[in-house]
């Protein structure tokens, strides 16, 4: 398959078929201006709970599809997405939710776009925090945006991140075995025994089945990775993340698709969003 129609098709989770279509209307062309429009949809579970949204609202950090979190949005307001929402407002979600609507909304119009998971390097110096964003293509490259952050200072030129301000899954895993970076400088905020090799091997499974068309949840676990962040497995499986990163690396469909459908990688289907 050819790599821009490939990112260009809206996969099970980025699908907007079944979405509300009125809140569709009236979308910008321009993809910058429509991830500014994801950046306005979604609100962080602590920020939402700040702002006054009920607790109960909370699991909507758990919704995967693109479709579920637009009816959402429709039940709380009905007005077209490009209509200023305040915090009560928007969906309750993570910086996967962000990537993933605005993925969506990219592929609803047309333009080639893929949700990447990784590590930003931005938001704490020195480290290297769990994160997700997105690349879209601009008729000559991948550029690489965080539509989270869009529209802040948090990042220089969110809208086209320089080199190194954000490594895929595989980018990190492939520094780490060259001995580039401290894998312990990598991981999740706030958690204390969340950093190391085990969360850059997590990371790039994840980003090699969002590369697939499987955007899952940042805490979703399938093949051996709960072996691998409870430290038991060994360089048979490096070997496994050897190849992840150089397939994600490459990210063209026949190098992503034949690594990822192989056993530990794919996604079973019984987490596939139905």
């Amino acid at each position: 398959m050819d790599e821009l129609a490939h990112y260009r098709q809206a996969g099970p989770i980025t699908t907007l078929a079944a979405a509300p279509a009125a809140l569709l209307d009236g979308l910008p062309a321009d993809p910058v201006a429509l991830c500014a429009v994801a950046h306005g949809l979604v609100i962080q579970p602590a920020d939402a709970s700040r702002a006054g949204v009920a607790d109960d609202r909370l699991a909507e950090k758990d919704i995967r599809p693109a479709a579920d979190l637009l009816r959402v949005l429709a039940g709380l307001d009905p007005r077209p997405l490009t209509a200023p929402r305040p915090a009560t407002a928007r969906v309750v979600g993570t910086c996967r939710h962000f990537a993933v609507l605005a993925t969506a909304l990219l592929r609803h119009a047309g333009v080639p776009a893929r949700a990447r998971c990784g590590f930003a390097t931005y938001f704490q110096p020195g480290r290297g925090l769990d994160h997700w964003l997105l690349e879209y293509w601009n008729g000559d490259r991948f550029v690489r945006l965080d539509p989270e952050v869009l529209g802040t200072d948090v990042a220089e030129a969110p809208e086209d991140l320089a080199p190194g301000l954000f490594l895929t899954g595989g980018e990190a895993w492939q520094r780490y075995r060259a001995g580039e970076i401290d894998a312990q400088h990598f991981g999740v905020p706030g958690y204390a025994d969340n950093w190391g090799p085990a969360e850059i091997r997590g990371n790039a499974v994840r980003d090699l089945a969002a590369l697939a068309g499987y955007e899952m949840l940042p805490w979703d676990e399938w093949g051996r990775m709960a072996a691998s962040y409870a430290g038991e497995t060994g360089a048979d499986y490096d070997e496994v993340l050897d190849r992840v990163a150089a397939a994600t690396a490459d990210g063209s469909p026949a190098a992503v698709i034949a690594c990822y459908r192989t056993a530990d990688l794919a996604v079973p289907t019984e987490h596939r969003p139905a």
